[in-house]
């Protein structure tokens, strides 16, 4: 299946239907009257997460979505039905912006959120609304709201606990396909990985995280060259980064240099996340060339980079167990947060329950 994490789709809401102006006509009936009906609402444009969706290939070949329109009213105080709505499923971690503006409208990151994108217009009323006790036989109705229509951003960000950043051949892949089950491309060329892939990092029965490789970057990524820095956007909702630098590689602290200021040049706050440096294919390399790469990159950012090969397996466990620290702490403040979340709105519904009862003696 083709890796789609952006998608712009069009969607309307679909129009009111219109009031009905008619009149009672039965035989034998000695008062007649109003008895046009209301017109159906239009149908809402509604966004949910899915939670078995991955990718956004379903809006590759559609990109135009029309909810129904409401039934018109009719007589004998027949309103008419509402449009149908019309769902988007989108694969959790999707962000809907409005392209006109940039503005994220919603963001989904809990399986089965739903959000509504566009309302549907609201029946016309029929002239039996209008009757009162002057104007017995309107003759007047209102014909249905028109619906909402816009041009819209869906945008995948993958809910990743670590990302793998690095230049191409920095040994991305190979790193992940030894610490998970993934299977990413691997060959001697640069760009191999030309989409992001996820793997669960195993170590233990309560100790997992999902790591994410990403497209390796190049210098001037910002600016377009090799395959850009949006994908850059998966490392946004991530506890920490994992910058990989070959030190088999001519200057391994100027690789670790360029990458660096392409995270900068991105900003979204990933500048700001925990960085833990690594240098891999330490089993092709030397000691002296080994600790020569180690001393420029630890002068570069300011760490001492640990020291891997995936090949041997050399170093593994201490890099993992170092992000999952930071993973854990993370979701540690993101259970915090709920758990005041949870215990305000307790307090505010036994106020409101309270102020229900009222005052007894």
């Amino acid at each position: 299946m083709k890796f789609l994490d952006q998608a712009k789709v069009y969607i309307r809401s679909g129009n009111g239907g219109a009031g009905c102006v008619s009149f009672r006509r039965e035989k034998n009936v000695a008062f007649g009257g109003p008895n046009g009906g209301d017109g159906g609402k239009g149908g809402d444009i509604w966004a949910v997460a899915d939670k078995d969706l991955n990718t956004l290939i379903d809006y590759r070949f559609k990109q135009h979505f029309k909810a129904g329109t409401g039934i018109h009213g009719m007589g004998r105080d027949r309103h008419g039905a509402g449009g149908e709505d019309i769902e988007l499923r989108v694969p959790v971690g999707t962000q809907i912006v409005d392209a006109e503006n940039d503005d994220v409208l919603v963001d989904l990151t809990e399986p089965g959120q739903r959000a509504l994108l566009a309302q549907g217009g609201n029946g016309g009323w029929g002239n039996a609304r209008f009757k009162s006790s002057t104007n017995q036989a309107p003759r007047r109705a209102n014909p249905g709201e028109e619906g909402e229509e816009r041009w819209i951003w869906l945008r995948l960000k993958l809910l990743a606990d670590a990302g793998l950043v690095g230049l191409p051949n920095a040994g991305k892949s190979t790193f992940l396909s030894t610490v998970t089950a993934a299977t990413p491309k691997t060959a001697d060329y640069p760009f191999t990985t030309l989409h992001p892939h996820l793997g669960v990092v195993d170590l233990g029965p309560v100790e997992r995280f999902v790591l994410a490789d990403l497209p390796g970057l190049i210098e001037g990524a910002s600016e377009g060259a090799g395959l850009g820095h949006r994908f850059l956007g998966h490392v946004e909702r991530c506890a920490a980064v994992l910058h990989l630098v070959d030190a088999s590689s001519d200057d391994p602290a100027d690789a670790y240099r360029v990458i660096r200021n392409e995270l900068l040049t991105y900003g979204e706050g990933i500048e700001n996340k925990p960085e833990i440096v690594v240098l891999t294919k330490c089993d092709i390399i030397d000691e002296d060339t080994m600790n020569t790469a180690r001393d420029a990159v630890e002068a570069e950012c300011g760490q001492t980079p640990l020291l891997i090969s995936s090949a041997t397996q050399l170093g593994l466990k201490p890099v993992l167990f170092s992000v999952f620290n930071h993973v854990k702490a993370r979701r540690a403040k993101e259970d915090a947060v709920r758990e005041a979340k949870l215990l305000k709105e307790a307090i505010r519904r036994g106020e409101a329950e309270e102020e229900a009862k009222g005052w007894s003696p």
